[in-house]
């Protein structure tokens, strides 16, 4: 990848590591879907003023067939469907049943007519990736039933296809008006939902509610906007494989800040999660190039 492709690559493996440390912090306090409702909310007020600012609102709303679909396929069905399948699976099985996103996005591109080749580097790193998030998280599939799998399934169909959406049908949308439309049809969808729960915010603790607005300000509103900007730089199954990394990244955190212990499996799987990165990220030799972002200010939010 190119340094800047590595860069985004980066800093979005951190943004994306940071949620589960703090909706770990905010779900002590409040329900789940006021959380995903609070980061919507506050991704889009962020957004939206600075969509609405440049212009941007009513071009980037001609596409709105494929930023409705990309908001289903990025954020509501997801957002909704691991929620659902956790109540039952552990998050180890979890964690490693979505780091099988980057094989999805490999076999959809394949199928769809993606001229860049799956080599035999790459696979390796992909399957480098999947045993160090095993070796991170553990295994355990006590209590795993046939339902929450369905969902977990579907929600790494949905991360798979949903960066596809980008790059066929958003290749010249600004990265955050995309989000903005995106963020506030999710808020309307939750709104339902999440509004009779509202309530309970102003008991909730300063340390709870300042996570959520990191949450939506740090882990989607600009991890949103970057997102598009590492699609359109490396493609998107380069920028899948971030998946490998935020387990990674959030079980660090746990270390360094909630004192959890550094386990062998974290000894062991680290480094595997670092070295199959490298490899699944590796240009083949008959690949196209990565159109260059067209508009950088897909990269700021």
């Amino acid at each position: 990848m190119s340094r800047r492709g590595w860069m985004l690559f980066l800093v979005m493996s951190v943004i994306w590591g940071i949620p589960y440390l703090l909706i770990k912090v905010a779900v002590g306090e409040v329900s789940p879907i006021v959380v995903v409702f609070g980061r919507c909310v506050v991704g889009a007020a962020i957004l939206l003023p600075w969509t609405i600012a440049r212009g941007q609102l009513r071009p980037v709303l001609r596409h709105w067939r494929a930023l409705l679909l990309f908001a289903v396929l990025e954020m509501t069905a997801p957002w909704l469907l691991l929620p659902y399948a956790e109540q039952s699976l552990s998050s180890s099985l979890t964690g490693l049943l979505v780091a099988t996103v980057p094989f999805v996005a490999a076999l959809a591109a394949r199928w769809s007519g993606e001229p860049e080749r799956l080599t035999p580097v790459r696979l390796l790193g992909m399957g480098l990736g999947v045993v160090g998030i095993a070796a991170l998280l553990g295994l355990d599939v006590g209590g795993a039933q046939l339902l929450p799998i369905v969902a977990v399934a579907i929600t790494v169909i949905c991360y798979a296809t949903g960066p596809m959406v980008v790059t066929r049908a958003l290749p010249d949308v600004p990265g955050v008006a995309a989000s903005a439309v995106a963020l506030v049809v999710t808020a309307v969808v939750y709104a339902p939902f999440a509004i009779p729960e509202l309530h309970r915010l102003p008991t909730a603790s300063s340390s709870a509610l300042l996570s959520l607005v990191a949450l939506g300000a740090i882990c989607t509103a600009a991890a949103l906007a970057l997102f598009f900007a590492l699609i359109r730089e490396v493609g998107p199954q380069r920028a899948l494989v971030i998946t490998f990394v935020n387990p990674a990244v959030a079980v660090l955190l746990g270390v360094l800040l909630l004192n959890e212990p550094f386990t062998l499996g974290i000894a062991v799987g680290l480094p595997l999660v670092l070295v199959g990165c490298v490899l699944a990220t590796r240009r083949s030799s008959v690949a196209t190039e990565p159109s260059e972002l067209s508009d950088l200010d897909a990269a700021v939010p």
